[in-house]
C-alpha cells in the first residue's frame, strides 16, 4: 500500500465546512466574525508517550484527545486538526483502527481532518489543532488573581498508577488496572468544561506533566503563589475508591495525584464568589469539579498534608529533557 492509497482509504474525508481539504497543499480556515483562532501541536512518540502494544484504536483517541485537551483549557471549540504520521510500514489493519479511533473522537467534537503529512519512520504521531473562541475571552494561564480558589477537573493520577503497573513497578488488582488504564490510554479533553468556564475561570491550563508541575506554570505566568491541600487531592484517584484499593499508601497516591501525568484534565483559578457558578458548569457538563487550595500572594507553591503540616516538595513535574 503507498503513501497516496493509505491518505485516501484510511484519513481523506470530505470537507464541511472548509473550501480546502486534505488533498489540496493546503487548508483555508475562516473563524467566524468576533472570533480568534486558536492553534495547539502535540506529538507523540512510541516508547516515550505509549507503549508498543497500545491498541491503535486509542492510541487515534488520544493522539486527537490530547489536543483538544489544550483547546479545552483556552475555552475554544474545536474546528479542524492536521495530523503528521511516520508509520515503519503501511500495516493497512493498523491504520484502519487508528484512522476509526482517532475519526470517532473527530466527529464527536465536529472537528475536521483538513491536511497532514505521512512518511516512513518510527512511529511518531503529531498532530495541530485549530478552535474558535470569542475574541477577548480566551482563558489564558496569566489570569490568577490573589484569593481565587483553585479547581480540578475529573479525576487525576490514575494514569500514572496504570502506567507504573504496566512498567512492573507495582502490582495492581486486574479490576483496578483495567479501570486506571483506560484514563491512561483513552483520556476525555473537557471541552465542554473549557466552554462553560469563560467568564468565570480566571486562568486555566491541561494538566499533562503532573499537577503540581503543570500549576507551576499558572502562577509564573500570573505572578503569584499558591497552597494546595492533599485532603483534596487524595479525592482525586478514582482508583483509590475501587473496593480493592481502599488500602492504597497515601504516598502512592500523592505520587499519582501531584505529579502523575497524562491526566489531559483541566486545572483552573476562579474567584471565591464563582463556586456556586463553577460547580454549576460541572453539573451541566457531566464533569466533576474538586477544589484543591488557593492562589495567594506569596510566591512559590505551598503543600499541606491532612493535619495542616507542610509537606516537603518531592512531587516534580514530567520534563522530557530532566
Amino acid at each position: 500500500m503507498g503513501e497516496f492509497d493509505l491518505i485516501q482509504r484510511f484519513f481523506q474525508r470530505p470537507a464541511e465546512r472548509n473550501p480546502l481539504g486534505v488533498g489540496d497543499d493546503c487548508a483555508l480556515l475562516a473563524p467566524r466574525p468576533g472570533m480568534q483562532l486558536a492553534v495547539s501541536s502535540d506529538m507523540l512518540v512510541q516508547g516515550r508517550h505509549f507503549l508498543p502494544d497500545v491498541d491503535p484504536r486509542l492510541l487515534g483517541h488520544k493522539a486527537l484527545a490530547v489536543n483538544l485537551s489544550d483547546l479545552a483549557a483556552c475555552g475554544a471549540q474545536p474546528l479542524a486538526f492536521t495530523l503528521a504520521l511516520a508509520l515503519p510500514h503501511g500495516d493497512a489493519d493498523w491504520c484502519q483502527s487508528f484512522s476509526q479511533g482517532l475519526l470517532a473522537l473527530a466527529d464527536a467534537h465536529h472537528c475536521e481532518l483538513v491536511g497532514g503529512d505521512t512518511t516512513q519512520g518510527p512511529l511518531n504521531i503529531c498532530i495541530t489543532v485549530f478552535g474558535e473562541v470569542p475574541a477577548g475571552q480566551a482563558i489564558l494561564r496569566s489570569g490568577a488573581q490573589v484569593g481565587d480558589d483553585i479547581w480540578v477537573s475529573g479525576s487525576l493520577g490514575d494514569a500514572r498508577l496504570a502506567l507504573d503497573a504496566l512498567l512492573r513497578q507495582h502490582m495492581l488488582p486486574a479490576p483496578v488496572l483495567a479501570q486506571a488504564r483506560q484514563r491512561l490510554e483513552a483520556p476525555t479533553p473537557r471541552v465542554a468544561l473549557g466552554q462553560a468556564l469563560r467568564g468565570i475561570a480566571t486562568s486555566a491550563l491541561d494538566v499533562s506533566d503532573g499537577l503540581l508541575g503543570d500549576l507551576q506554570h499558572i502562577l509564573h505566568a500570573s505572578g503569584v503563589g499558591a497552597s494546595i491541600d492533599v485532603r483534596a487531592t487524595r479525592q482525586l484517584l478514582a482508583a483509590s475508591r475501587h473496593p480493592l484499593m481502599r488500602a492504597v499508601a497515601s504516598s502512592r497516591i500523592d505520587a499519582c495525584t501531584l505529579a502523575g501525568g497524562d491526566d489531559y484534565e483541566l486545572c483552573f483559578t476562579a474567584p471565591g464568589a464563582q463556586r456556586a457558578a463553577v460547580e454549576a458548569a460541572g453539573r451541566v457538563c457531566a464533569t466533576a469539579v474538586t477544589r484543591i487550595g488557593n492562589i495567594e500572594a506569596l510566591p512559590g507553591l505551598r503543600v499541606f498534608g491532612p493535619q495542616g503540616e507542610r509537606l516537603p516538595q518531592r512531587w516534580p513535574g514530567f520534563d522530557h529533557f530532566a
